[in-house]
């Protein structure tokens, strides 16, 4: 093993920096909730003196979980950056929420890497390799990124790190038992009277050498005996492993002869095939004790991540030109600039703050860039030359001074003030355009208004830094309900954005029933006598209009029909006719909903010379709509959506049964090549309303879904009849 070094870094104030692409190593910490990734981060800086000791935030030590939300709330919700040097390489470990609410933050932090790191609980068991942990280890797959995986919390009673190792193999590996092996054993102290197995060292396959952490720091002594012993199966196991992911074919042949395979082959073949992201080896790992420099296994990880993980040049990105060819980036600092905003964030003193990862070139404090986003519609599209202010290093919450970001690099920068999540900054002179990656679609709606008037003036201008800030947030301003909705991801995910409201941007909104956009209709036939007369001294008022409603296929809306013959209805005045009806019809004629999909024929009525007027046969329409509808049967029409759900296939019963008690009708199942099924069935929106959270807890986190507004359909009578009294309460 190459000579380690860990002077403090970081920890005088300092900015870390890199000279070149090849000495830098961006990593994504990726896990469930609560299997230690942020304390994993802390144990790392401090074993690379990036911080005197982990999670002291009063002494601005606490490098990761700094926002007072994240305080408050006692685990991870949004993406950090935390640089540290190891053996000259500079690491930039990007620390991501594990809860399913916050998988926005997570997907960021997969852009920003090149390699990452799945910490994983043993205490957990199974339920550890949730079905979003094996979606992201598939998502990472299809983008070819290396993987190893961490595992934690040994120490339990509940723990047992044969059958973890197995469970990872069979979940994430596919089985497949060459390609995902321990390359420690865990050494364990003696057992406590309540369980508690101190997990004291590591004994190395390759090198067959002993870590010992039980005083706090790395030491290193020869196996014994019995380790060898205990070691020979999985050593041999792990040798095969390396062998037949080498690029020397003869390399099997001579270990199968009984040839000795010299030491440095085998680790230089490990490290490339990590590289490459075909060998996933597994760690262990654990927190410091309190005063000690280095958590068991904190060495041999950032060893791993020094010498096994690719570089920024080896993570080829593509970019379309002007000419609106893609071509992929070269990672050097003196190539043209193209970089990518990873995230956005708000700083009460400074503004605007966005994090980027540089692909290729350059970015300087003070330089002018051009700034490229294309979204879902024209008014998400933008390109405009914006000046940037200071260029930063991220270290927990604090913000060093850097100078510049070389190609690999993560920084902040300031001052881009129409810069969003997901936009491109290149140089002014040579646009270009990286493609966004894809966030999820969120499917919880939480309709909110202002607590008072203070919080109304500053309600807009507040929801539009929000969702600047978090793409996985989404605004709508329902047009039918007239409500303001936030659409999120999950309870916690709306949480976290009501209380962002209110503690950042100081505006307090209050929560409200969601409303689905219910419809009218005629089911039958019916006729109705509009009659307006007044009189009361001066001009009076006088329309009287007769109409008959009959009902129409769906999607035709409302047709005015004009069968008037006589005059008895003069022709200027039809037109208010009309535009009485269409009022009222939008104001709906039972329970407050839209009437639709209607032939409305005026056939009849009389004017008076003088006292006839628009606004009175507007209102004799009006009237006639709302008699001939108290004449006929009236249906209330549900918007109906297509769901289509993607479940692990040992939940797909519990899915469609669930479906079923939504009033769903399922259309069909597709199994698909990874163990899933896919479910389509159509649902009453009704029934959708808090889907995204019931699915989650129903499918243990191994499903998804999408939504699609199909079509309106006849609510059951019951159930009419219920909203009908609820619109009249």
């Amino acid at each position: 093993m190459v000579e380690r070094t860990s002077a403090p870094a970081g920890a005088n104030g300092r900015a870390i920096t890199a000279e070149r692409p090849e000495d830098i190593r961006n990593v994504v910490l990726v896990g469930h909730s609560g299997s230690g990734k942020t304390t994993l981060v802390e144990a790392l800086a401090v074993a690379t003196g990036a911080v005197p000791r982990a999670g002291r935030v009063e002494d601005g030590t606490c490098v990761s979980d700094y926002d007072d939300i994240e305080q408050r709330q006692h685990r991870s919700v949004q993406l950090s950056v935390v640089p540290m040097r190891w053996d000259q390489i500079k690491v930039n470990l990007l620390d991501t929420p594990g809860y399913a609410d916050f998988v926005g933050e997570l997907r960021a932090g997969l852009r920003a890497a090149d390699a990452a790191l799945f910490v994983l609980s043993a205490a957990a068991g199974i339920e550890g390799v949730s079905g979003a942990t094996l979606a992201l280890w598939e998502e990472c797959a299809m983008v070819g990124m290396p993987r190893a995986i961490v595992l934690t919390h040994l120490d339990t009673a509940r723990a047992d790190f044969e059958d973890m190792t197995d469970t990872c193999r069979e979940i994430l590996g596919g089985g497949a038992a060459e390609s995902m092996l321990p390359l420690h054993l865990p050494v364990y102290g003696p057992k406590s009277a309540d369980g508690h197995r101190p997990v004291t060292g590591l004994i190395d396959l390759l090198t067959q050498h002993v870590y010992d952490y039980s005083a706090g720091e790395h030491t290193e002594t020869p196996a014994s005996e019995e380790q060898l012993e205990l070691m020979a199966e999985a050593r041999n196991r792990l040798i095969e492993g390396i062998i037949a992911e080498s690029e020397d074919e003869t390399l099997m042949d001579r270990y199968i002869s009984g040839a000795e395979i010299d030491l440095a082959t085998l680790e230089a073949d490990l490290e490339k095939a990590v590289a490459r992201g075909s060998f996933h080896p597994v760690l262990i790992a654990a927190p410091p004790p309190e005063g000690a420099k280095q958590g068991l296994g904190t060495i041999e990880i950032l060893d791993l991540i020094a010498r096994g993980f690719p570089t920024p040049a080896e993570h080829p990105v593509s970019a379309t030109g002007a000419t609106g060819k893609s071509a992929p980036l070269v990672c050097d600092p003196k190539a043209p600039l193209a970089a990518e905003v990873i995230r956005t964030a708000s700083d009460p003193y400074v503004g605007r703050v966005s994090l980027v990862r540089v692909f290729s070139g350059t970015l300087h404090a003070d330089d002018t860039v051009h700034v490229c986003g294309h979204g879902p519609t024209e008014t998400a599209n933008h390109d405009a030359d914006e000046r940037i202010g200071a260029v930063t290093a991220p270290f927990g919450k604090q913000q060093r001074p850097l100078g510049e970001a070389i190609a690999g690099d993560i920084a902040y920068v300031t001052k881009l003030s129409r810069a969003e999540t997901g936009d491109t900054l290149s140089a002014k002179d040579s646009p270009l355009l990286i493609e966004p990656w894809s966030m999820p679609d969120p499917l919880l709606p939480v309709a909110i208004k202002a607590h008072g008037k203070a919080d109304e003036d500053k309600l807009s201008q507040s929801l539009g830094r929000l969702v600047a800030e978090d793409p996985t947030v989404r605004l709508e301003q329902n047009p039918d309900t007239h409500q303001l909705v936030l659409w999120c991801l999950g309870e916690a995910h709306r949480d976290v954005a009501l209380e962002r409201l209110r503690s950042r941007f100081g505006v307090q909104v209050d929560v409200i029933d969601h409303k689905v956009a219910l419809r009218e209709t005629f089911a039958t036939s019916a006729s109705g006598r509009g009659r307006h007369v007044k009189q009361s001294g001066g001009h009076g008022q006088y329309a009287i209009c007769e109409i008959e409603v009959a009902p129409l296929p769906e999607g035709s809306g409302i047709e005015f029909v004009d069968k008037v013959v006589g005059g008895v209805v003069p022709r200027q005045f039809i037109p208010s006719v009309e535009k009485g009806v269409r009022a009222q019809a939008l104001r709906g004629v039972v329970a407050g909903y839209p009437l639709v999909d209607v032939r409305v024929t005026l056939f009849d009525g009389k004017a008076h010379s003088v006292d006839s007027s628009d606004a009175a046969f507007q209102m004799a329409g009006g009237l006639a709509l709302r008699e001939a509808a108290a004449a006929a049967r009236i249906s209330l029409l549900e918007p109906l959506a297509e769901v289509r759900v993607l479940v692990a296939d040992s939940y797909v019963g519990p899915v469609l049964g669930d479906l079923s008690s939504r009033r769903g009708r399922v259309l069909g199942t597709e199994p698909d090549s990874l163990g899933r099924t896919a479910i389509r069935a159509e649902v009453p929106e009704l029934e959708l309303s808090r889907y995204a959270v019931d699915l989650r807890s129903l499918a243990h986190g191994a499903a998804t879904f999408t939504r699609t507004y199909v079509r309106h359909e006849p609510m059951p009578a019951q159930l009419a009849d219920s909203m009908r009294e609820k619109s009249k309460s």
